[in-house]
């Protein structure tokens, strides 16, 4: 005859078996798998799960253009305080060349084609105009502020710088 403990606890070891295998295999099911790629990209998005936007990067023709042509490269074109204002960032690399992106004659614009804005920089009473109009020395990054007021001008738009004759298109704002 088979002792009732025995039964008890082979009984009670099985349903405990049985309940630990259940929760793994919920836990597992739950977990989007690595292959579908379908599934996990709209259950990534849903649950808010980070997106990093790699901005596009400038072309090795246009990189060589801004070189050659105007003395500059690393163009970039950045949303700050929040996006109330527009940056533009440039490292010099022939001074000569440069000097037309520096001159305090020349207005700067900012303009996004796709929405018809044309952003300009402020002048403030007390600092002056937002950016930098000295003497352009190689190897230094200068910049220049456009006012975004409205926030019309957004991360990953396409924008267009243009200072004189100096023209940097489709710029992607980051």
């Amino acid at each position: 005859m088979i002792d009732r403990n025995v039964i008890l606890k082979t009984t009670s070891m099985l349903l405990a078996g049985v309940l630990a295998s259940s929760v793994l295999v919920l836990t597992v099911g739950a977990q989007s798998p690595a292959g579908t790629t379908a599934s996990a990209g709209k259950h990534s998005a849903a649950a808010g799960a980070p997106f990093r936007n790699q901005p596009v990067r400038m072309a090795n023709r246009a990189r060589a253009y801004y070189g050659l042509v105007w003395g500059v490269e690393s163009l970039s074109v950045k949303a700050v305080e929040s996006g109330e204002i527009i940056r533009f960032i440039y490292h010099v690399i022939d001074a000569d060349k440069a000097k037309t992106l520096n001159d305090k004659k020349l207005e700067p614009a900012l303009i996004d084609p796709e929405k018809g804005v044309k952003l300009v920089v402020p002048s403030l009473e007390q600092v002056g105009f937002l950016r930098q109009t000295s003497t352009p020395v190689e190897g230094k990054s200068y910049w220049m502020a456009f006012s975004n007021s409205g926030r019309l001008v957004r991360r990953g738009d396409r924008v267009n710088i243009v200072i004189g004759q100096f023209h940097a298109d489709n710029l992607v704002v980051e």
